[in-house]
């Protein structure tokens, strides 16, 4: 099986599994429940797998599908410097993001993503979303600007990035956030992959995007 095929067969499985779960099997979701506590102590240095793909199989639909996980107990006692740090490129690349009820509404604010989801920062472009990054990044007018115009792409879209990795890294007042990331364009038959690392500074109550690494894109057919 071609690789545009999988992406494509993985699309299809998925969307049955979502709607299995609307309709009662809500409680099979990948995910664990959302942040309920914040742990606001200093932050300590540190290295965390946060998010990875897995191959799992579904007894009901006998296939197997690939899927987005997150650490779940590292969300339980994360920091709100490195949530922010989390959710700001979480922003800008998918994780497995659909439509609540199936469509978009009007603004486009009711995209739900894994990642945002799992950090207890509602919709994608939400009122929630957008506040709680603006007063963390209040200080860096580039980021500011960046989220004034955010993606709603959903996981069913012809033309679509995705996270495959990530890591975090805290280390003295810097979060380091490393990520492996891949698109496709399933009506060209393209598909690819790059890295990224991204520095953000840390006060109490702010932080800056102070450098990016990004490797070379690699596209093939």
């Amino acid at each position: 099986m071609s690789l545009i095929e999988k992406i494509v067969s993985n699309i299809v499985l998925i969307s049955i599994l979502l709607l299995v779960s609307c309709v009662g099997l809500s409680n099979k979701r990948v995910i664990a429940a959302s942040v309920t506590h914040i742990n606001n102590n200093l932050l300590k240095d540190s290295t965390v797998k946060f998010l990875w793909r897995e191959d799992r199989y579904d007894e009901e639909l006998k296939g197997t599908y690939n899927t987005i996980v997150i650490n779940e107990n590292y969300c339980k006692t994360i920091t709100e410097q490195e949530r922010a740090a989390l959710a700001y490129i979480a922003t800008f690349v998918g994780s497995e993001c659909r439509w609540e009820n199936d469509e978009p509404k009007a603004d486009r604010s009711n995209l739900k993503c894994k990642i945002l989801t799992a950090l207890d920062l509602g919709c994608q472009g939400s009122e929630k979303h957008l506040v709680f990054l603006r007063k963390w990044f209040k200080n860096d007018k580039k980021c500011l600007k960046k989220l004034e115009n955010i993606p709603s792409t959903p996981y069913t879209a012809t033309i679509q990035d995705t996270f495959d990795k990530i890591d975090i890294t805290v280390k003295g007042n810097t979060i380091k956030v490393w990520y492996k990331a891949s698109g496709v364009n399933l009506r060209d038959e393209l598909y690819w992959g790059w890295t990224e690392t991204d520095y953000f500074k840390f006060e109490k109550d702010n932080l800056q995007l102070i450098r990016v690494e990004i490797s070379k894109e690699k596209t093939t057919k």
